[in-house]
């Protein structure tokens, strides 16, 4: 299967408590693109300037991934410098330059717009929506978003919204959208809104993936599935961390061709164990490395790590024992 990715390559400055990099290679294409490379065929449609480096194109061309819909146009890639400190939810913008991105208008080779699995990630929703008007049928849609979206667009991002299968958004980013406090009230508005599913990212405390009942039905065991975080010792960089869950997440979707409830909660934990080597190191050091045995071994240790016995009984009866 093709996936086709629309969004960001750029060059970053990032700091954190271990330490620096400059004019590292960055944005969410980049991160995407690298991690999905890994389950199948990836096709990116970006914009750099004339300044981005050519070992960087020379790299993703080694990841096999289809460069035709990246532009070079004269000017400077877009850049984003970035501080985290002991708390790595948090980033600090210190600097962003659009450059060559404040003008891209992307458009999408006309083979590739067959493609049977697409993201959009984190960029103006008017260009998500032109985008998937371009795509003719594809089998899954998926959008990432940002709260300054949330705030400057949220008409144009909430019919984004309606035209896709599955929403990306952080915790904070999924109650902002709602104006809502409790995250199932929450999840359940935008879910109104026509997507399937809802993934809600929380950083080092997991993900949720929430998925529309059948018509009235919202039961929390048939609707909802967490997953905890996967335990690191050291967390060295945390930019890119949502780019390749949804990396992993819909790898996983693409290689194995099944879009079922079972199938989508399978794709959770991928995207949470690709997410989790990302963080290991700067920029996308560690995808470099990355093979999909370490994927699957780490997958299996999830599974270990999240194993619990069923109760003895149907009706839990374990609850009719009196308490002494």
């Amino acid at each position: 299967m093709t996936i086709l990715v629309v969004g960001s390559v750029g060059l970053d400055n990032v700091e954190t408590p271990s330490g620096k990099r400059i004019r590292t290679l960055g944005g969410a294409c980049t991160y995407f693109a690298t991690a999905a490379s890994l389950y199948d065929q990836v096709s990116m449609v970006a914009v750099v300037g004339t300044d981005f480096p050519p070992e960087h194109i020379d790299f993703l061309k080694t990841r096999n991934i289809d460069l035709r819909g990246l532009e070079i146009v004269q000017g400077k890639t877009f850049f984003w410098a970035g501080r985290y400190g002991d708390d790595l939810n948090v980033a600090e913008t210190l600097d962003t330059q659009l450059n060559v991105f404040a003008d891209f208008r992307p458009s999408i080779p006309e083979d590739l717009r067959d493609a049977e699995y697409v993201f959009l990630a984190n960029i103006d929703p008017d260009l998500q929506i032109a985008l998937l008007q371009q795509c003719r049928a594809p089998r899954l849609t998926v959008l990432d978003s940002m709260n300054y979206w949330i705030t400057s667009k949220r008409d144009s991002l909430a019919r984004a919204i309606s035209m896709v299968d599955v929403v990306l958004f952080n915790e904070a980013e999924t109650k902002l959208f709602a104006a809502k406090s409790n995250i199932l009230v929450a999840a359940k508005q935008i879910l109104g809104m026509g997507p399937k599913a809802l993934v809600i990212k929380r950083g080092e405390y997991g993900s949720i993936l929430v998925t529309r009942g059948d018509g009235a039905a919202w039961a929390l065991g048939e609707c909802f599935f967490l997953t905890p975080a996967y335990p690191l010792e050291r967390v060295i960089d945390p930019t890119g961390a949502g780019d390749t869950f949804a990396a992993g997440f819909m790898g996983y979707l693409a290689r194995s061709d099944d879009l079922s409830i079972e199938a989508l909660r399978r794709a959770v934990v991928h995207g949470t164990v690709v997410a989790s080597f990302t963080v290991e190191d700067f920029s996308i050091d560690r995808l470099r490395t990355l093979t999909t045995r370490d994927i699957d071994e780490r997958y299996q240790e999830f599974l270990k790590l999240t194993y619990f016995e069923t109760l003895p009984g149907s009706d839990c009866e374990c609850f009719r024992r009196p308490i002494s």
